[in-house]
């Protein structure tokens, strides 16, 4: 946990002025003082961030880089649950004023699994993590609770989608290639026959929908789990960018591992000898139970069965909803069957266009695509998401042009290249393409990797006002 939340906070470092910061894609000032004006005194509970104290540039650094010190104490075991609140607050507030940029499942996955750390620590006041101090059962429980609905309900929405490509096992044929990021792996995967893709949609299906229930089968049965579950996500890993999603994922697969099979390691025997916690700690982590239960299997019966919900039930998850740590998941519901790509291109004189090259989304038909994972380009995975919709749809990527035709220096660091370094352009279009991978043929020794089509303009072309 100390590993990922090091590299979800440096991810976050080296973007975030770009992004949210005051001259950034989405200024956090202006996100907050809408929800100020509209949630006026329950702004707090609406929008959880310390961003309500300060809100320039340098306290969002001091956020990003303050969460890598603090995950690098937690992982020296420094402070153990002061340091685990302070990650989870952290993670939080860059979450909430991120805004669209930190809105996706494994953020508040990664809030989930924080929030739920916080109680893996028996003692409150211990200065150092002490192996011979258990913790709670119910908490261990409840973060395999976690992983058995991450799993689960990513097959589960699959199978209600009505997605005829789930249903006939050819899903995997147009994954490799449309989804968000591919890597180099997933270009080489694509190419594999037909019998191969179906295969491997039946296996993950099993490993979704089957495999999770052995967590509840004894020590055996967590173990079918571990490796089941485990090589599902070393093979996405393989063969997408999804940051530290599946590395998360592989975290919470630790917790079905006994003692013995960690005992190769330095602190792998925990409970050769231990220390209860006191009468707080288990009190607290018998109520937190019951409140990530109630809310979960709520959150699960009105998402999966529309089963009515009681209003106290209601209630509780209206209220606890802004925390984002307690939560449902389930990935590529609908395949999507082709890719479409926004190309944003600068001129001066309207007529010869250049184009802005970005870090990992395909562009470029001769770059090979490249490999990201743990790190997240946050800009890259909204640019996907906007091209499922319209310019009008995305309000975001027309900030995003404005601050291209002003030059913003912090927006620029998130392109691979400014065709325009020098000086801003005078006006910018962003054109519409279909993207397909190559072939073998295709491809030869030094072709390119992608090829694609010209659909259109996904916007008119603009330019500055003069003031």
């Amino acid at each position: 946990m100390a590993l990922i939340y090091l590299a979800a906070f440096w991810s976050l470092g080296v973007q975030i002025l770009g992004l949210v910061g005051s001259h950034g894609i989405l200024p956090v000032s202006d996100f907050l003082h809408y929800i100020g004006y509209e949630a006026g005194a329950k702004h707090f509970w609406v929008a959880p961030t310390l961003c309500w104290i300060n809100n320039n540039d340098q306290f969002l650094l001091f956020l990003c880089w303050g969460g890598v010190g603090l995950s690098i104490l937690f992982l020296i075991g420094v402070m153990p649950m002061l340091t685990a609140s302070l990650l989870w607050v952290f993670y939080l507030s860059l979450t909430v004023a991120a805004q669209d940029f930190l809105g996706f499942q494994w953020d508040n996955l990664l809030l989930e699994a924080g929030f739920l750390l916080i109680f893996l620590i028996p003692k409150p006041f211990q200065v150092h993590f002490k192996p011979i101090v258990r913790p709670s059962v119910i908490v261990i429980w409840l973060l395999r609770w976690v992983l058995f609905r991450l799993v689960f309900e990513s097959g589960l929405v699959k199978i209600l989608s009505g997605d005829v490509n789930w249903a006939h096992l050819t899903a995997l044929t147009y994954h490799y290639w449309t989804q968000p990021l591919p890597n180099v792996i997933s270009w080489y995967v694509n190419q594999l026959p037909l019998w191969f893709q179906k295969l491997s949609c039946a296996v993950m299906f099993g490993v979704e929908l089957f495999i999770p229930f052995f967590i509840f089968c004894g020590r055996w049965g967590r173990l079918i789990a571990f490796f089941g579950i485990t090589g599902l996500q070393l093979l996405i890993i393989l063969t997408g960018n999804y940051c530290f999603f599946n590395l998360l994922a592989i975290g919470l697969c630790l917790t079905l591992l006994e003692d013995e099979h960690l005992a190769f390691l330095p602190f792998g025997n925990l409970t050769k000898d231990f220390l209860q916690g006191g009468i707080f700690y288990k009190i607290s982590t018998v109520f937190l139970a019951a409140l990530v239960l109630i809310v979960s299997l709520g959150l699960m019966a009105d998402s999966f069965v529309r089963f009515p919900l009681p209003k106290p039930v209601e209630k509780l998850i209206a209220s606890v909803s802004p925390m984002r740590s307690i939560n449902n998941y389930g990935l590529f519901a609908v395949m999507t069957t082709e890719r479409n790509e926004i190309v944003i291109e600068g001129s001066n004189d309207g007529e010869h266009w250049l184009p802005y090259e970005f870090r990992y989304k395909p562009g470029n038909v001769n770059q090979a695509p490249r490999w990201a994972t743990p790190y997240q380009p946050r800009l890259d995975w909204q640019m996907w998401f906007a091209a499922l919709g319209t310019w009008r749809e995305n309000q975001w990527l027309m900030a995003f042009i404005a601050r291209l035709l002003q030059g913003e220096p912090s927006v620029i660091r998130l392109l691979a290249v400014d065709p325009f370094k020098d000086h801003p352009p005078k006006y910018i279009q962003a054109t519409f393409w279909e993207y397909h991978f190559t072939n073998f043929k295709t491809r030869g020794p030094n072709g390119p990797w992608w090829q694609r089509e010209i659909k259109g303009m996904y916007c008119p072309t603009v330019s500055l006002q003069p003031a």
